[in-house]
């Protein structure tokens, strides 16, 4: 099992396969935009959700001089969590798809630059192995529960974003179900 800064990095590295892939596309490739879109819109509320419940709440009562950058933090995900929620379902074809996946992708870039460079090292040396491997396994089972639609408008921090989140999870899993069954049918 990976740790909690392993598994981190590793989503971070799927984000930004992600947005190459959308950089590479053609000017008519709109299937294809729509489709990673879909997955950047699912890949980060996931992502953020799981940073929040678990990761933020932990690195700030356990790792003293990291209060400012999780806020700030925070804060860059209620930004990214709005871009999510205007891209979700909007068309390839409107004039701002376009420019509102690039500024995404900006914005996730500065984060991910931020996280890798400042906090991660700090956390990681705050600590240590057994830790994070807890928080590892911790952010793999809220994972596993985590909204796959960005919910700008819910809490960010523990108690409350932990039931919001859980709920929210589950109406996002049973909604994409009964997506797929319509489909089928």
């Amino acid at each position: 099992m990976a740790d909690a800064i392993t598994l981190l990095r590793d989503d971070h590295r799927t984000v930004e396969k992600l947005f190459k892939s959308f950089e590479k596309a053609g000017e008519n490739a709109a299937v294809t935009k729509k489709r990673l879109v879909k997955s950047m819109i699912e890949e980060l509320s996931v992502h953020a959700a799981i940073e929040e419940q678990v990761f933020y709440p932990a690195v700030r009562a356990e790792v003293s001089g990291t209060n400012d950058e999780v806020l700030e933090a925070l804060e860059e995900h209620h930004i990214v969590k709005w871009e999510l929620s205007e891209l979700d379902g909007l068309d390839p074809a409107d004039e701002r798809f376009g420019a509102k996946v690039t500024v995404l992708i900006e914005n996730v870039r500065h984060h991910v630059r931020e996280e890798e460079g400042q906090l991660f090292p700090a956390v990681r040396a705050a600590l240590g192995r057994t830790r994070l491997a807890e928080l590892g396994a911790d952010l793999e089972a809220i994972r596993r529960v985590a909204p796959t639609k960005p919910h700008p408008r819910s809490p960010q921090e523990p108690p409350a974003n932990l039931v919001v989140g859980a709920v929210a999870g589950m109406v996002d899993q049973a909604t994409e179900t009964v997506k797929r069954v319509a489909r089928r049918a």
